[in-house]
């Protein structure tokens, strides 16, 4: 009892709050090592006494009375209570605000409400305006969660809004277009490789009409709340508000900024949709698939149930086995689909999905648990389409190919991760950075006009070096080496998330150096149709409303694009997949959001569901045609 009392009084909130999401680790892992900002939150006033109580490293000294009850005996006892220390406040991030008006911040930080959509782009452009732009490439619609900048510094894809210079009283704000309750903010800095802005402090205004505005109120002095902001461009830092405000119209207005730099920030509004009385406003769309599936997130644990669960339900047509472990040592599951799992049978096209290559990129994991759910479900009601998809061909779905990147991203939160915590595996590496080059020395080969008579173009061999033990090769890769070693898959698709594009290789420039470079494989044709295939059957690619992503408008492309001429990627699995075991592959970034919350799940697996099936099609005796390529078959 006494360890528990401690645990719980070492962790209890005191100043600081926590802005890591409530999941935890399945199996204990611990995160890589990464430096994360401090978040500057105002101390709560105390008495010069308990000040002075504190001991030498900074911990506060309460004593507390336990009520023990042992053998229907009352004993009291009092036990020291040891309270960490209050948060430092950084110079870079301070909040300068009189006592009277520090911020009182909720006991508990934990969203109520999902996202407005801000990263997501369910809100439009339109919807977002500003006091004042430095540029266009620099305007309101550039203030959403994660945007990431163009090349070019200062074009019209820059990396957050930021008011002017001489903008004296900046706000930026967000029209909801219909009774939100705001329950909370959440920002980043600039995204520039060329110059450091982020906002440190700001306030929070509501309006229902755009003209009276009200301030969001600290709960003890009744003055306008001042919120810490950022410390650096990339952490996103959480404020909930002291209390939550129905209104239309939401503005943010920066107080203290960076000095040298500009009041820039990116954000995305937590707000839950309130229904109107008076139907002066359209109700709010209810957007999303009808499947009753499990739209939510799942950490290991929850996966690993879930994938027993659908092999429970359909035995006949699954097997879930594993190809080997991650470095913290959680197993990377795969579920096979077929009419006779765990059985090679000749002429049947072997194809697979990869998700969760990169931790953080959540979506293309859930998506793979949906379809395994989904593929059970309507071939247990006698769906003729997806019993002939069972039947012709066998599907292995990997949802977690680095499941210790995941566990980080969990913990952080959807809307917390930010753009890149949890994309490595716990050793540090990138695991689409981590196969063997088999393209420099096929090119070497080529020059030398050895291929291919002397070396082959294709079932090109491990390098030496990559075979050393010594070697940096993450143990996922590996073992997914070794699965593709082992089964001889035709097709394949590697699903990511940040875009909305469906990219093929070569992924890697044959120039070197060369940052982007149209490089083409001799099976252009066929990658071109297998990329259309998916993009043109996926809902949000499809949209000719929708505004890019980030800086590049992929739909005046067909929505496809040639990995090394989008940018290079040396030791991709695209790459290694075609030219080590003949497999095509091809990479689907799924969405803009590279985690996006739960509520949006439903939509983004109505985008998706029937591109994912129709991508399987394209192998298998009734495959349809490719008019591009009449060679394929």
């Amino acid at each position: 009892m006494w360890g528990l009392l401690l645990a719980l009084a070492t962790f209890a909130p005191a100043v600081g709050v926590s802005l890591e999401a409530s999941g935890a680790s399945v199996l204990g892992l611990t995160s890589p090592a990464t430096t994360e900002a401090p978040v500057s939150t105002p101390a709560p006033r105390s008495s010069q006494a308990e000040l002075s109580a504190g001991n030498k490293n900074g911990t506060s000294e309460q004593h507390v009375r336990i009520r023990v009850i042992k053998k229907k005996k009352i004993i009291m006892k009092k036990r020291k209570k040891l309270t960490p220390p209050r948060p430092p406040v950084t110079a870079r991030a301070s909040v300068t605000t009189s006592p009277a008006r520090t911020l009182d911040l909720p006991e508990k930080q934990e969203p109520d409400c999902p996202p407005l959509g801000l990263e997501s782009l369910r809100v439009s452009d339109n919807q977002l305006d500003a006091s004042s732009s430095q540029s266009f490439g620099l305007g309101p619609h550039r203030g959403r969660l994660n945007i990431q900048s163009g090349l070019e510094d200062g074009d019209l894809f820059d990396g957050a809004w930021c008011a002017e210079q001489q903008d004296a009283k900046p706000w930026l704000q967000v029209d909801a277009r219909h009774p939100t309750r705001f329950s909370g903010i959440i920002t980043q800095g600039r995204n520039s490789i060329w110059r450091y802005d982020w906002v440190t402090s700001y306030k929070v205004q509501f309006s229902n009409d755009s003209l009276t505005w009200w301030g969001s109120k600290n709960r003890s002095s009744g003055m306008d709340a001042v919120f810490p902001a950022n410390s650096d461009p990339e952490t996103p830092v959480l404020n909930l508000l002291p209390e939550p405000q129905v209104a239309r119209f939401i503005r943010l207005l920066p107080q203290t900024w960076l000095e040298g730099g500009a009041s820039c920030l990116r954000a995305e509004i937590l707000g839950c949709p309130v229904s109107d009385p008076n139907g002066l406003f359209p109700e709010v769309p209810v957007l999303g698939s009808s499947d009753t599936l499990d739209f939510r997130h799942h950490d290991y644990k929850a996966m690993r149930k879930l994938m027993k669960q659908v092999n429970e339900q359909c035995p006949n047509i699954t097997r879930v086995y594993s190809i080997g472990k991650s470095h913290q040592g959680l197993k990377l599951y795969v579920m096979e689909m077929s009419d006779q799992p765990g059985e090679h049978e000749l002429g049947e096209p072997e194809v697979r999905y990869v998700a969760g290559m990169h931790g953080n990129e959540a979506l293309g994991r859930e998506l793979l648990l949906l379809l395994m759910q989904f593929l059970c479900r309507e071939f247990l009601r006698g769906d003729l389409r997806v019993t002939r998809l069972l039947t012709e061909t066998r599907i292995h779905l990997l949802p977690s190919m680095n499941p210790d990147g995941y566990e980080t991203a969990f913990r952080r939160g959807s809307e917390l991760v930010g753009w890149a915590e949890g994309r490595w595996n716990h050793q540090g590496i990138d695991l689409n950075h981590n196969f063997a080059d088999l393209n420099t020395p096929l090119w070497e080969a080529e020059d030398d006009g050895l291929v291919p008579d002397t070396v082959p173009n294709h079932h090109l061999p491990l390098p030496t070096y990559y075979t050393l033990p010594n070697a940096t090769v993450a143990p996922e890769t590996r073992a997914v080496i070794k699965w593709m070693e082992r089964i001889p898959f035709v097709l394949s698709a590697n699903l990511h998330g940040g875009e909305l594009v469906v990219s093929y290789p070569f992924d890697m420039t044959r120039t070197p150096w060369a940052a982007r470079e149209l490089t083409p494989t001799p099976d252009e044709a066929v990658f071109r149709w297998l990329s259309t295939v998916y993009a043109g059957t996926n809902w949000a690619m499809q949209d000719p409303d929708r505004r890019p992503c980030h800086s590049q408008d992929f739909s005046l492309y067909g929505n496809i694009i040639n990995g090394a001429d989008w940018h290079t990627v040396p030791g991709s699995m695209n790459d290694f997949s075609y030219l080590h075991t003949n497999c095509f592959e091809v990479t689907v970034e799924l969405s803009c959001d590279k985690f996006p919350h739960e509520n949006e799940l439903r939509q983004e697996w109505e985008n998706n569901k029937d591109a994912l099936l129709t991508y399987l099609e394209q192998v298998g005796p009734e495959s349809p045609p490719c008019p591009a390529c009449p060679s394929h078959s």
